[in-house]
């Protein structure tokens, strides 16, 4: 790697490592040290304004949680004490990888965020529409969303930069997977699966300590829309996942949503055949089946766009008694990224504004000033603790259980951990589905791969490959691939594959600039007889 320009800080001095976060213990949380990981973070929040860098076009609406079911044995969370008990909420719904401008109907996953307003203060739940996502370690989200989002050069996005990242790391491939299925164009929000994707704890009056996935299932049905259909509804209506919504909620046609946890407990956790905090992977519903919690319903839509929706703010750090985080490499991160972002975005005091100002409890900290305090600014409370004037003490009794950690401080590489495996997840995943859904795979995959160059395809077939048979054989036919290459390549391992894909190895990584009709090299002959 000599040959490779060297890798610096922001004052010039050099990076040892720019793919792995410092954790205590390979499996344990991230530590306040790694400090490129925060200047990597900080950077990348500040780096657009005014909208969001990523989820930048969503849409929201108001409506109320109802707990249907007792889970008290694994919560003191107030807002599940009692069955019946409702919460009001803020839904913020969205696409990714698009910009403010973008059309509803884009291949891509979406994001939603929930913000139930609960007596003991906001507590915020940021998710997508899938239960996993691309990336498992938070230092690699500037360089997923930078990918994803356009072209530095060209100023437009870019299906080679996408697809070179995405073969680059294998983590990504069941997420691949998703995103490229018929799941990969939900038709409106309606009509998805709503996620916490990470995996959070939640601990009990007795303080007992458990680990959780939140699942969102809709009650309106599943519906997916085809390349095709996508296309001929982003020609004529950019904001049809919105319009939906809208007419929905305004015919009392309400949205609803039945929430659901699966448990696991720290036994269960030490002794997993795979990381559970790693969020690239799924726990099976035979394994830890899904308990029924309550039912979500919108019914309100704001009357204001830009004060209810473009000013709603949501971070993971909000959470209330009873609910808590876990070792997750990505939520650590994103504990940090979501709330810095909105400071950048909104000012340090965004809470402030109405849609993100807690309803049902008294907000009583030690911030004071910066811009856009529009409160009594706490008056002539001190401003400092302790003190002794009896200003706000501590509540111990809140307090998450301790969490052992082992290990040492390191940046550990999930790679190195012999129960890590990027491609079973994608390939079960690939067996379940049906034919049409097999075959709709395939077809949006080529189609979305095409404008790449020939080593990025041929990665990617090698990773279908590895994750099942039938997938790769499928791959490697519909992207006109030589078969004996991708099984030669796939003899190796990722690392391997790599190498002959990156400059140096068998494959130019320059994309086609020929158009089909010129070109008298078909991509059917061997990439050998390319070289």
């Amino acid at each position: 790697m000599d040959h490779l320009k060297k890798l610096t800080n922001e004052v010039g001095a050099p990076v040892e490592n720019n793919e792995h976060s410092i954790t205590a213990g390979p499996r344990g949380p991230v530590m306040m040290q790694d400090v490129w990981l925060l200047e990597k973070l900080a950077h990348f929040d500040r780096e657009v304004i005014p909208e969001r860098r990523m989820h930048a076009k969503g849409w929201g609406a108001y409506g109320q949680f109802t707990v249907t079911s007792d889970i008290t044995e694994y919560t003191k969370a107030d807002l599940f004490q009692k069955i019946g008990r409702k919460t009001d909420v803020f839904v913020r719904f969205s696409t990714v990888a698009g910009e403010r401008g973008a059309a509803d109907a884009e291949r891509d996953i979406r994001g939603v965020a929930i913000k139930f307003y609960t007596r003991e203060g906001n507590w915020d739940l940021v998710g997508n529409n899938t239960p996993t996502f691309f990336l498992r370690d938070v230092h690699k989200f500037p360089d997923l969303n930078r990918a994803v989002k356009r072209d530095p050069h060209t100023g437009m996005r870019s299906a080679q930069n996408n697809w070179d990242f995405w073969t680059l790391l294998p983590e990504t491939f069941h997420q691949t997977t998703v995103v490229m299925s018929d799941r990969g164009i939900p038709d409106g929000f309606r009509h998805m699966h709503l996620y916490g994707e990470h995996t959070y704890s939640m601990y009990n009056k007795e303080n007992k300590r458990v680990w959780i996935k939140f699942h969102f299932k809709t009650e309106q049905g599943i519906k997916n829309l085809t390349d095709d259909e996508a296309a001929k509804i982003n020609a004529v209506d950019r904001e049809s996942a919105g319009h939906d919504l809208y007419n929905a909620i305004k015919n009392k046609d309400y949205p609803k949503w039945k929430m659901y946890i699966q448990v696991m407990t720290e036994e269960q956790a030490k002794n997993h055949y795979e990381n559970p905090f790693d969020i690239t992977k799924i726990w099976h519903h035979s394994e830890f089946p899904l308990i029924e919690v309550g039912e979500l319903e919108l019914n309100r839509w704001p009357e204001n766009y830009y004060a209810e929706v473009e000013q709603s703010a949501f971070t993971p750090a909000h959470v209330v008694p009873g609910i808590g985080f876990s070792p997750d490499k990505f939520l650590q991160g994103r504990l940090f990224v979501y709330g810095d972002a909105q400071r950048y975005r909104l000012g340090v005091n965004y809470n402030q504004i109405p849609v993100n100002q807690a309803k049902h409890a008294e907000v009583a900290d030690y911030s004071r000033d910066g811009m856009m305090r529009t409160d009594g600014n706490y008056g002539a409370a001190p401003a400092y603790s302790p003190n002794s004037e009896g200003y706000w003490a501590a509540q111990p009794d809140v307090m998450e259980p301790a969490l052992d950690i082992a290990g040492a401080m390191w940046r550990y590489d999930p790679a190195d951990d012999p129960t890590d495996d990027c491609f079973r997840a994608g390939g079960d995943l690939y067996r379940v589905m049906n034919e049409d859904q097999k075959k709709a795979l395939i077809d949006n995959t080529a189609r979305n791969i095409a404008p790449c160059s020939e080593n990025i395809k041929y990665r990617h077939a090698v990773h279908c490959t590895w994750a099942d048979q039938d997938y790769g054989k499928r791959m490697v036919e519909a992207l006109k691939l030589d078969p004996k290459t991708v099984d030669k390549l796939a003899e190796g391992d990722h690392k391997a594959l790599v190498k002959e894909t990156l400059p140096g190895g068998k494959f130019s990584t320059k994309p086609c600039e020929m158009s089909c009709s010129e070109c008298k090299d078909p991509c059917i002959e061997t990439a050998e007889n390319k070289m």
